[in-house]
């Protein structure tokens, strides 16, 4: 049984299980065969590798013989009580019994806590009426106080209001992360407005889709023509508090997510699910007064949201990380050092690379207390290495969706996990999770089904875009007047009452830690000129490839990264005549997965020791098979991103920098520059253009 985890501690053997039938009903071998199926079904599990067998004990009850290593007392009775369900009840009731569905619903959910009437930016304040002189927010290269970054906040705000914006406005942010950044977000939350965040290197026509679905007027950038904070500040308005009446069911921020259709989703949350999420933070976290939290997510993370505030709440200090340290790991983890920081965030793969570098040059760190992983599935052998690293160092794992108001669960680790998946953890406060069949019914505790949410956390839709909110957002059936959104996640209850995740349903995938549709990336491509049909896979988790028809002779990836974040342009193109369908007439991406790895074999072995000894290192840090990395390929390619020649950096004892891997992204080129070095000179050679 592939996807099903009932017991706690396995015991072999096995074990039997009699449940009482009704009287008067007469249970014939086919109505059993009936109820057989539709519970092997129910637990996404196969006749022939049930760890169960049901039968008639005579005519009066039904017996399970049942394998201990795979299910308890507990769980057999559970199962004895579907079949019964299934011979007794309607074809479309569930067949949890009303015991289990109460545990599923109320023990299941996360505790409930009262919210205080505040919104996020009103905590803000009381912070600093409390301490208007303490240290509130810095970069690496000035501080602002508590009364300073609420002066410049201020003064961003009625600057908007002066300008006409009204409640529940957007508002889109257009500058690089730092001190301004700060206030103009604070800015837009004090003014009632909805922030929007926006990449300056975005491009322009994915801007431009964005602000024209979100129906936004209202520009704050360091850009000509757009407000600035300094212009702001400029004007004479007055930097006291706004007092402008905002509510909780009032729209806080809107993020834009990948999209099937080859638009981007806006995904539109309230002030009631922000600030439950960054209570939730400050809680499990363990964040407090005087505490420091990095900053180190792009602004189109939504993680980047409560990084920024969540110190701000408390009496802490927030510290903006710029984007060079984070391309460079040693850099980084001196200013996580010389920051004091004590709650820090990252991706998986960065956790890895900052490993490297502590085993590389060991630093105490001896203010860090918490570190979260959250963007993508963190494996057991991570954290193990972590804990024999840093063991007084907590580490949570923290899983949730733009939709839901970011994280919906905590998984708190002080030790690693007992088995080889790591949990995503209970419910956060007023969070509820179900995990549900396509009719929205709970499966049986320990079957895979889909992951939904329910709760303060879940928001209103997608801005301006009623056909997809609907097909995501609905009522909930158990809650009637609650929102609840379908994820498309996959995942199951594990006896311990926490949530494990399995995969995803559709076409989304998670590249670099950003959520990426493969429809928009392929309407992308079908909107340049000379694609005839366009379909993109994803080989080895990380790299996206595509599959055009047409001529040969059309560029399409520098078109591509004109409407895409870079992270979304596929990494390598290949033509064919036509696309391979299934049986149905449907793309057959199976075979085109299949196909791309096929084609990423081929290639040129390295030929000298240095060729040789980069190929193995290529192939450890983008996760590729060490012969089908050959002396022609590109860094970039082959899925590399500027996290991963990072890691190539400290792999190789920094012989490189993130700078070559760019100028040099082919293996022999960059192969020939560590000779170079090594032997002392410099070969002066044409440098390959990185993508």
């Amino acid at each position: 049984m592939t996807d099903f985890q009932w017991t706690r501690t396995p015991v072999p053997g096995t074990a039997v299980h009699e449940v009482p039938l009704p009287v008067g009903l007469s249970v014939t071998e086919t109505a059993l065969d009936a109820a057989r199926a539709r519970v092997l079904d129910a637990l996404s599990a196969g006749p022939d590798d049930s760890p169960f067998q049901v039968s008639r004990k005579e005519e009066h009850a039904l017996r399970l013989h049942y394998r201990t290593d795979a299910l308890d007392a507990e769980a057999a009775a559970r199962v004895a009580g579907y079949h019964l369900a299934a011979l007794t009840g309607p074809p479309r009731r569930s067949l949890l019994s009303d015991g289990e569905l109460r545990y599923q619903f109320e023990e299941l959910a996360g505790p409930r806590r009262a919210l205080p009437d505040r919104r996020v930016h009103e905590l803000f304040e009381e912070q600093v009426a409390a301490h208007p002189d303490a240290p509130a927010i810095a970069d690496e290269r000035q501080e602002w106080t508590y009364a300073e970054l609420n002066s410049r906040a201020n003064q961003v705000g009625r600057a908007l209001l002066a300008r006409g914006l009204g409640a529940e406005q957007v508002v889109a942010v257009v500058m690089e992360r730092g001190l301004d950044w700060a206030a103009a977000v604070l800015g837009v939350l004090k003014a009632g407005g909805v922030y929007l965040p926006v990449e300056p290197h975005f491009p322009a026509e994915r801007v431009a889709t964005m602000l024209t679905r979100a129906d936004c007027r209202l520009v704050v950038a360091d850009r000509d023509g757009s407000l600035s904070v300094a212009d702001a500040c400029a004007q004479g308005h007055p930097d006291t508090d706004l007092g402008v009446r905002v509510t909780a069911d009032q729209l806080a921020y809107l993020y834009f997510t990948s999209g099937s259709t080859g638009e981007p989703k806006g995904a539109l949350c309230e002030h009631a699910g922000f600030v439950n999420h960054v209570l939730a933070k400050v809680d499990d976290l363990g964040i407090g007064a005087g505490d420091v939290v990095a900053q180190t997510a792009p602004q189109c993370f939504d993680i980047s949201l409560w990084q920024l505030v969540s110190a701000l709440t408390v009496g802490g200090r927030t510290l903006v990380v710029g984007q060079e340290s984070i391309l460079d790991v040693a850099r980084f983890v001196d200013t996580i050092e010389r920051g004091r920081v004590n709650v820090l965030q990252v991706v998986p793969s960065y956790l890895e690379a900052v490993l490297s570098e502590l085993a590389r040059r060991p630093r105490p760190l001896p203010e860090l207390r918490c570190v979260s992983v959250t963007g993508e599935a963190v494996k057991a052998e991570l954290v193990r290495r972590w804990f024999a690293a840093r063991p007084g160092v907590r580490l949570v794992n923290a899983y949730g969706l733009t939709e839901t108001s970011d994280d919906t669960n905590h998984e708190v680790l002080d030790r690693p996990p007992d088995g080889d998946r790591v949990p995503l953890g209970p419910p956060i406060a007023n969070v509820r999770v179900y995990v549900v069949d396509e009719d929205l019914l709970p499966v049986p505790l320990g079957a895979p089904g889909e992951i939904v949410f329910s709760g303060v956390c879940v928001g209103r839709g997608y801005v301006n875009d009623p056909e997809r909110t609907k097909a995501a957002f609905t009522e909930d059936p158990y809650r009637p007047g609650d929102r609840l959104y379908r994820s498309g996640d996959h995942g199951r209850w594990r006896p311990d009452g926490k949530l494990e995740f399995l995969g995803r349903r559709d076409g989304q995938v998670k590249i670099r830690g950003f959520r990426v549709e493969l429809g928009e990336v392929e309407n992308a491509l079908l909107r340049v000129a000379g694609v005839r049909d366009a379909a993109v896979v994803v080989v080895r988790g990380a790299q996206l490839a595509a599959f055009c028809t047409g001529p040969r002779t059309v560029d399409v990836r520098e078109p591509a990264a004109a409407a895409l974040p870079a992270y979304m342009v596929p990494s390598v193109v290949h033509w064919r005549e036509r696309l391979p369908l299934t049986a149905n007439g449907k793309t057959d991406r199976r075979a085109l997965t299949a196909l791309a790895e096929q084609l990423d074999a081929g290639t040129d072995p390295p030929r000298t020791q240095a060729e040789r000894r980069l190929a193995a290192l290529w192939a450890e840090v983008l996760g590729v098979p060490a012969e089908r990395v050959g002396r022609h390929d590109h860094f970039f390619d082959l899925g590399g991103s500027s996290l991963a020649a990072v890691k190539l950096a400290v792999a190789l004892d920094r012989a490189v920098t993130l700078k070559d891997v760019t100028r040099r992204p082919v293996l022999a080129d960059l192969a020939e520059l560590l000779d170079d070095r090594a032997q002392g000179t410099t070969t002066a050679t044409t440098p390959t253009k990185a993508t």
